[in-house]
C-alpha cells in the first residue's frame, strides 16, 4: 500500500480521513511493513465501505486485510438501522459463518506421536473433504429446515456432541432470527448431502501442539498447557452459504437502486436493514450461520469418534467456536451513546472482552477465546478479547493471503509442498495436489506478524501459539 493514502495514528493504527462520499473515516491496523505489503485496493475498498448509508464510528480493516468482494477481507463496519443503515451480502462474504473451533485433548505431544499417522489416516477417511464432497448424512426438507433453525443445538439433539459444547459456541450454538423459508430450494439442494464435510480451499482439520504460552493466567482459564495437543477445525456453511450470498447479492443490487443508494462499487450491493430485502437476507444469513455451526458440531463428533477408537485417553473438550463471516446485531458505544448496531465482520473475528454478558461464566474474567488459523506449515494462534473493545470488539481471522490461488499454483507444485511439510514433521492428507499448491504457506502473509500487530493494536491479547502436527484438507 502507498503510505501516502493513510495518516499514521500510532505504530499500529492508520487513518483514512473522511472525504468525498465517506460518512466516517476508515482505520487500518498493522505495522508499517504489513501496510506496505497490503494492496492499495484495501484502502480503496474500506473507503467505499465508509460511504455506505447508516455506517457509524469508523470502517475498519484488520492487519490481515486483503482485497475481497466489495468489502476487503478483514473488513469490519457497523450500521445503525435508526438512520437508514444497510446490510450487505458482500460485507458478510460468500462462505457465511466460516469459522474455527478448537478442541482440547489433555494429552502431550509425546503421547500423541505414536498415533499420529493412524489418526491422520482415520480422520481423512472419516471426514469427507474437497470440492462438492458429500457425507453420510442426507437431510430431507423437514430435517433441513430444522437444522437451519437450530444450528449446533439441532446437531446436539441429533446426538452429535453434548449440551456442554453449546456454552463454548458463539451465540450458544444457535443464531436467533433464522428463516429457512428465505433460503432458496437450490441452496438447500446443494447442502442436503454436505453436512459433516470439510470443503476445500483454506478449510482444514488440523492437529496442533501448544508450542508457546504468552499469557499464563488466560491460558489457565482456557485450559491451555504448553506441550499438549489440540485439534482445530476450520470450515463454514458449504454450498448453502455460497448460494445464499450469490442470490442476495443480485437482489441487493436491485434494492440499492430502488432505495436511491449510490454505490461506489456494485459489489457493495446492499439493502436497508428495515427493508423487505434486508429482512429476508438477515433471515437467510442467520440460517446459513446455523448451517455452519451444525456442520462444525458434526465434524467435532466425527473427530471425537476417531480419537475415541485410537486414543481414548484424549478428552476433546471444546475450547471455543467463533465465526469470521457474519453480520450480528450487537450493542456498542458510539459517540458516548449505547446503540444496537448491525456489525459486519468479513474475514474478521468477534473478540468480546472480559465482562461481556454474552460470555459464559467461566470466561467472564478473561474474555472470549479468539482463534486465529495459520497455514499448513506455519503457526496458528489463540488470543483473548481485549478490554479496549476496539473496532466493535473485532480482531483478525488468520494470516491473510498475499497472492491468489492461481498465482500459487504457478509458484509451487503440490507434491513438493507436501514433501517439504512432511520433512518438517507435518503429516498432510489432501484430496488433490492442486489444493495443496493453492494453500502453500508461501501464499500467505506472516501470521506471527499479523497476530503481533493485532496484540499491539490492542484488538486482542496473545495467549498461545500452536504448531501444526498433522493436517487434513480438501
Amino acid at each position: 500500500m502507498d503510505l501516502t493514502l493513510v495518516t499514521k495514528i500510532s505504530e499500529y493504527e492508520w487513518k483514512i480521513d473522511k472525504r468525498g462520499p465517506m460518512h466516517v473515516p476508515a482505520i487500518i491496523y498493522g505495522d508499517e511493513q504489513l501496510l506496505i505489503e497490503m494492496d492499495n485496493k484495501v484502502a480503496e475498498q474500506i473507503s467505499h465501505v465508509a460511504a455506505l448509508p447508516g455506517i457509524v464510528g469508523s470502517a475498519h480493516a484488520m492487519p490481515d486485510a486483503h482485497w475481497g468482494y466489495g468489502f476487503p477481507i478483514g473488513g469490519v463496519a457497523a450500521f445503525d438501522p435508526e438512520i437508514g443503515g444497510v446490510v450487505s451480502a458482500g460485507g458478510v462474504g460468500f462462505d457465511i459463518s466460516c469459522g474455527v473451533r478448537t478442541l482440547l485433548t489433555g494429552i502431550s505431544l509425546d503421547e500423541f506421536i505414536p498415533y499420529k499417522e493412524r489418526i491422520a489416516d482415520a480422520l481423512f477417511y472419516a471426514i469427507p473433504a474437497g470440492v462438492g464432497s458429500h457425507g453420510k448424512i442426507h437431510l430431507n426438507p423437514a430435517q433441513m429446515d430444522a437444522m437451519l433453525s437450530g444450528g449446533a443445538v439441532w446437531a446436539v439433539h441429533q446426538g452429535y456432541g453434548t449440551k456442554k459444547d453449546l456454552e463454548r459456541i458463539e451465540l450458544r450454538g444457535q443464531a436467533q432470527g433464522a428463516c429457512p423459508e428465505y433460503v432458496s430450494n437450490h441452496a438447500k439442494e446443494r447442502q442436503k448431502g454436505e453436512m459433516g464435510t470439510l470443503g476445500s480451499g483454506n478449510h482444514y482439520l488440523e492437529i496442533q501442539v501448544i508450542e508457546e504460552v504468552y499469557d499464563q493466567n488466560i491460558a489457565n482459564a482456557f485450559g491451555l498447557n504448553q506441550g499438549e495437543i489440540v485439534v482445530s477445525i476450520h470450515c463454514g456453511s458449504r454450498g448453502l452459504g455460497h448460494q445464499v450470498a450469490s442470490e442476495y447479492s443480485k437482489k441487493m443490487l436491485i434494492a440499492a437502486h430502488e432505495n436511491g443508494i449510490d454505490l461506489q462499487d456494485r459489489e457493495l450491493a446492499c439493502a436497508p436493514l428495515r427493508s423487505q430485502t434486508g429482512k429476508e437476507y438477515l433471515g437467510a444469513m442467520h440460517a446459513a450461520i446455523n448451517c455452519a455451526l451444525a456442520n462444525r458440531q458434526i465434524l467435532t463428533h466425527l473427530t471425537r469418534q476417531v480419537f475415541g477408537d485410537l486414543l481414548p485417553s484424549a478428552d476433546l473438550t471444546l475450547l471455543y467456536d467463533v465465526s469470521h463471516n457474519t453480520c450480528q446485531e450487537e450493542e456498542h458505544t458510539v459517540d458516548s451513546h449505547r446503540k444496537k448496531l448491525f456489525v459486519h465482520r468479513k474475514g474478521a473475528t468477534r473478540a468480546f472482552g472480559p465482562g461481556h454478558p454474552e460470555l459464559c461464566t467461566d470466561l467472564q474474567h478473561v474474555g472470549q477465546p479468539v482463534l486465529i488459523g495459520g497455514t499448513m506449515g506455519t503457526a496458528s494462534h489463540i488470543l483473548a478479547g481485549s478490554k479496549k473493545n476496539k473496532a466493535f470488539s473485532s480482531a483478525c481471522h488468520g494470516a491473510g493471503r498475499s497472492m491468489s490461488r492461481t498465482q500459487a499454483t504457478r509458484e509451487w507444485q503440490g507434491k513438493d509442498v507436501r514433501n517439504k511439510l512432511e520433512a518438517k514433521g507435518i503429516s498432510i492428507r489432501c484430496k488433490s495436489f492442486r489444493g495443496i499448491a493453492e494453500e502453500a504457506p508461501g501464499a500467505y502473509k506472516n501470521v506471527n506478524a499479523v497476530v503481533a500487530a493485532t496484540h499491539n493494536a490492542e484488538l486482542a491479547t496473545e495467549v498461545a501459539k500452536l504448531k501444526p502436527i498433522a493436517c487434513v484438507k480438501g
